[in-house]
């Protein structure tokens, strides 16, 4: 960030924590109190204790993106985030780009980051968790390697550590609830920014046997990896109680925002169940995930809100909570959640409707306004791609342009099946040019990557069709 000048509103109300918690794909109906059977009574009883989002979405269909969404309150390829971050890949996030640690560090907070970053290359030249805001951050690239069990691939502030003992989610929040301890230890008075993000449930998969063989026992028509898949969820869920315990008995629950969501949609349909689409789609399965803003006293115990929120709003949101300006010169897509948080509002005011795009999918293309859900292809959806983004990408990507859009209504039919164009025009025709003037912003916008010609040359390509 540079040359950002910082206003922090007057009036402002003391500022509060904010602590992010994500999971890596974990889908929509994956918690018990999103009608799961794994057992989550540590995500259930957070969420209980503040205010259910039945309409949350993650800011892209699949990870790197959605994380940098999250961070920059902007749709992900208006940031150059157009897909996952292969290795040695040029894509990152820039460090032109202005994030909410920044801010918040900029406004006095203690910043750091646990767990999986995949917005650039650790230990490269490329913008580091440091260079974007966060003063502490034990992290990997991309996925806990070999697996969630033992992983090898952590970095702390720069530095390989090897091997750490243990399973990847306890690994990260006690690695977080040191940082708790040892900036309270200094005696300051600093409001922290805590970004706590899983690997689970993300393959390469490892859970604790003891809860793979539970679930065998309790639903025994699971087969092994389904088995895992559940037990993997309910040890999120014990690292989860553990970090919120240990803010609990800090002292420091009514001081601090907590949201917990998804960076994506499932791999599995029971992770989803009712919608269609999965991870990396842009129907709602690929996009829809679980969400929950915890603050005590300040936002209603036991409260639901079915307004379709997005990771874009997380930067406005906690701008607005901590009473800090967000910069005039950033075109920011996501709007501040306030309204629905605190003040009880039963609607958003937003100015464009939500949107998202995945360049490599067909369909490749959703924007959703209330009830309404529009879904298109682009004129590139006829040609083979390569799993990671290569040279040929990237000028398709500026030249796309939406084409063959299908209209639902989802208070009707969650399922997108049943497209409603005819049956309403008017809405048809308002969405249709919207989506067609948004797209041509946001890749008018986005950055465009210089990617070497050999790279990926080789990847096998294929049609990605998700119909």
């Amino acid at each position: 960030m540079s040359g950002i000048l910082l206003t922090t509103l007057a009036g402002a109300a003391e500022q509060p924590n904010f602590l992010l918690v994500l999971l890596d794909d974990s889908g929509w109906t994956d918690f018990g109190c999103y009608g799961s059977r794994v057992q989550t009574p540590n995500i259930d009883r957070f969420v209980s204790e503040g205010m259910r989002f039945t309409d949350c979405h993650s800011a892209a269909p699949n990870c790197s993106p959605s994380r940098a969404g999250l961070l920059t309150g902007r749709t992900p390829s208006r940031v150059g985030i157009y897909s996952y971050l292969p290795p040695k890949h040029v894509m990152h996030l820039r460090d032109e780009e202005v994030t909410a640690a920044e801010l918040l560090q900029s406004a006095g907070y203690r910043t750091g980051h646990f767990g999986k970053w995949h917005l650039s290359r650790l230990g490269s030249d490329q913008p580091q968790p440091a260079d974007q805001g966060f003063e502490y951050s034990l992290g990997t690239d991309n996925n806990a390697s070999p697996s969630h069990l033992n992983p090898k691939n952590f970095v702390r502030n720069g530095e390989p550590v090897g091997e750490m003992q243990g399973y990847s989610c306890q690994i990260v929040v006690d690695e977080a609830v040191s940082w708790l301890d040892s900036i309270e230890a200094e005696k300051g008075a600093e409001p922290f920014f805590a970004c706590v993000w899983f690997h689970e449930p993300h393959t390469p998969i490892a859970s604790p046997p003891e809860l793979v063989s539970k679930y065998q026992k309790l639903y025994p028509e699971l087969n092994a990896k389904e088995a895992s898949y559940f037990a993997n969820i309910e040890n999120v869920d014990r690292a989860v109680g553990k970090l919120l315990r240990a803010v609990e008995q800090r002292g420091l629950a009514e001081e601090t925002v907590v949201f917990l969501t998804s960076d994506n949609g499932p791999l599995n349909d029971f992770s989803s169940v009712g919608l269609r689409g999965k991870k990396s789609n842009v129907w709602e399965g690929g996009h829809r995930v679980p969400g929950a803003f915890r603050w005590p006293g300040k936002i209603d115990a036991g409260s639901e809100c079915s307004v379709p929120i997005s990771g874009v709003d997380y930067l406005p949101t906690v701008c607005d909570l901590a009473g800090i300006k967000t910069p005039e010169e950033i075109a920011l897509d996501g709007v501040s959640l306030v309204p629905l948080l605190r003040d009880g509002a039963d609607s958003l005011r937003r100015e464009k409707p939500l949107y998202w795009f995945f360049y490599r999918l067909n369909p490749s293309l959703a924007i959703r306004d209330g009830r309404w859900a529009l879904i298109a292809d682009t004129n590139d959806a006829g040609r083979p791609k390569s799993h990671g983004m290569v040279r040929d990408d990237m000028a398709r990507i500026k030249s796309s342009k939406p084409v063959e859009f299908l209209l639902f209504d989802l208070d009707q039919e969650l399922s997108q099946r049943r497209d409603v164009a005819k049956e309403h025009p008017q809405v048809f025709e308002r969405l249709r040019a919207d989506a067609i003037r948004m797209h041509r912003d946001v890749v008018e916008s986005g950055h465009r990557w210089d990617i070497p010609a050999d790279y990926g040359a080789k990847n096998s390509r294929r049609i990605w069709d998700s119909y």
